[in-house]
């Protein structure tokens, strides 16, 4: 992001007796990661936030691995991972390595007995079918299809869904998800030519403060494992902060396409970056306007990366027969490109209606046994001559 922002009461100066009416003292948390030297935000508590009352037993949560290392062109139906009726039951992992997981979530509802935090990464969920509102200690984030919520690690949030039709995919990064460099200047403004800018970053806002004493479930991951704590105060009680650490939701839809005369590289499309991987939104934008311009991508050799695509609604244009909710994954080390036919069919066209994510880890990833319960056989062989060439039925099945 960062960007500064505040909800509620604070004193003047950081670090200073803050008080309540009966002249006890708010708590101040500071709430940061890298130590001290990276984003942080000062919380102002009710009550301490250190009230442990019971323990748990620990869970392993960790993804079972299928194939550790993988080469081979893969594809997968996320529209048939089973609903489930809890949040954290739902989450099931496709894709791991030591920089994200990559998951998918089908939940019927964020159970109101518990909280969750993530310990170990920030959560970037991006909202394919659903809506509702992301609570946290910092207040409330609305959310609809095509939002990303962007949720720091160490985070306490709990999710409440309008209905119990809902699709998420999940990437948990080990280090900060941020929005390209390149797109800010010194000061942290975006500049001119970003395809997004601070006016589409929607904020925490309504700051919620439960003054309430009891027993708060809290699970919190941490390596793989799942920890129960029982605290004795509401984990929202917080009457004020402030600073750079907070969740935050950006649409999809509020990416601005950057387009050209002939076919432009995928970091056109980037939107948000961590360490060794890079997330780019395809969204609805007009096509290369040379006279001569082919809008299909190149085939191109991806050999320091491996590339995911997770297909949200429109025609994609250089893939046949690809449904919502689907994934497709092309590791690093060999070529990849359009599927038959798809050069030809983008000859002439003005533009697309194609909305994806993609996902591009610089570390290979490997498969889960959750992923191979909705992988497509025989994918990797679609390119061969007459395998999927014809695309008569594929804005049906991408448009409701």
């Amino acid at each position: 992001m960062p960007r500064y922002h505040s909800l509620g009461r604070i004193p003047h100066k950081r670090h200073t007796t803050f008080r309540k009416e009966d002249g006890s003292l708010f708590q101040e948390e500071l709430f940061g990661t890298a130590g001290f030297a990276g984003m942080s935000s000062l919380l102002y508590h009710l009550y301490p936030p250190t009230v442990v009352k019971e323990f748990g037993e620990p869970r392993d949560v960790n993804p079972k691995i299928a194939v550790e290392h993988n080469m081979k062109a893969l594809s997968f139906k996320g529209f048939e991972l089973p609903i489930e009726k809890d949040f954290l039951e739902s989450r099931k992992r496709i894709f791991v390595n030591g920089d994200l997981h990559v998951s998918l979530a089908a939940p019927e509802e964020f159970s109101k007995d518990y909280f969750y935090k993530n310990a170990d990464a920030d959560e970037l969920i991006f909202i394919h079918k659903g809506e509702g509102s992301l609570k946290s200690i910092y207040g409330i984030v609305d959310f609809a299809y095509g939002d990303y919520l962007v949720i720091p690690r160490g985070t306490v949030y709990q999710m409440q869904f309008k209905s119990n039709d809902n699709r998420l995919l999940i990437i948990e990064s080990f280090s900060p998800v941020l929005t390209p460099e390149r797109y800010r200047n010194n000061f942290g403004q975006y500049l001119e030519h970003s395809p997004f800018c601070e006016r589409d970053f929607r904020l925490p806002k309504d700051l919620e403060t439960h003054d309430e004493k009891g027993e708060f479930k809290v699970y919190i991951k941490k390596k793989g494992i799942l920890y129960s704590y029982l605290y004795g105060n509401h984990p929202f009680d917080v009457v004020g902060w402030d600073g750079f650490n907070y969740p935050y939701a950006i649409s999809i839809f509020d990416f601005e396409p950057l387009t050209g005369r002939v076919h432009m590289p995928p970091p056109i499309h980037q939107q948000f970056e961590g360490n060794n991987f890079v997330i780019c939104s395809f969204v609805p934008r007009l096509y290369d306007y040379h006279p001569e311009a082919i809008p299909a991508p190149y085939h191109h050799s991806n050999i320091d990366s491996d590339e995911i695509l997770y297909y949200v609604d429109g025609d994609f244009m250089s893939r046949n027969n690809i449904e919502k909710g689907q994934l497709t994954l092309h590791p690093g080390g060999i070529p990849h490109g359009p599927h038959p036919g798809a050069i030809e069919r983008s000859i002439g066209q003005k533009g697309t209606e194609e909305l994806a994510v993609m996902i591009d880890p610089f570390n290979p990833v490997s498969i889960t046994e959750e992923a191979l319960k909705i992988q497509v056989e025989d994918y990797y062989k679609s390119w061969l001559p007459n395998q999927n060439g014809k695309k008569e039925n594929k804005k049906e099945v991408l448009n409701d």
